[in-house]
């Protein structure tokens, strides 16, 4: 039963963080590592999968193993943050209260995505 429960949320997660690669303010990382988290407690098979998926497997296999997100991966996230904000400034335009509190959690996300450091094993694409 629990098995079947960390399935579907790894699924949902996963559904998440796929959207969250399209949609502004919506993150990608936590979803997808939450997901991580909860298929490889239900679904060695599935884990497995997203380990090895060309797209975020390499980025899943620095995470689990050092902790490490690559230069390329932080610079397009605090890229992604920062276009958020803007969309958000520029779309809404919400009050001091709303953007104020959405930057203080853009930049710290953003503080610990920077502080995170490089994987020393880097990887070659496979494809």
């Amino acid at each position: 039963m629990i098995r079947a429960l960390y399935l579907a949320l790894g699924g949902l997660m996963l559904l998440l963080g796929a959207l969250g690669a399209v949609l502004p303010l919506l993150p990608t990382t936590p979803f997808v590592l939450v997901a991580l988290w909860l298929l490889s407690r239900s679904s060695k098979r599935a884990e497995a999968w997203m380990l090895n998926h060309h797209v975020v497997g390499p980025t899943l296999r620095a995470w689990r193993r050092e902790r490490a997100i690559s230069r390329k991966t932080k610079c397009g996230a605090l890229a992604s943050m920062a276009l958020s904000y803007a969309v958000l400034l520029i779309t809404t335009a919400p009050s001091l209260q709303v953007s104020a509190t959405v930057a203080i959690m853009l930049f710290a996300a953003g503080g610990y995505v920077a502080t995170r450091p490089s994987p020393a094993i880097i990887e070659l694409p496979t494809r």
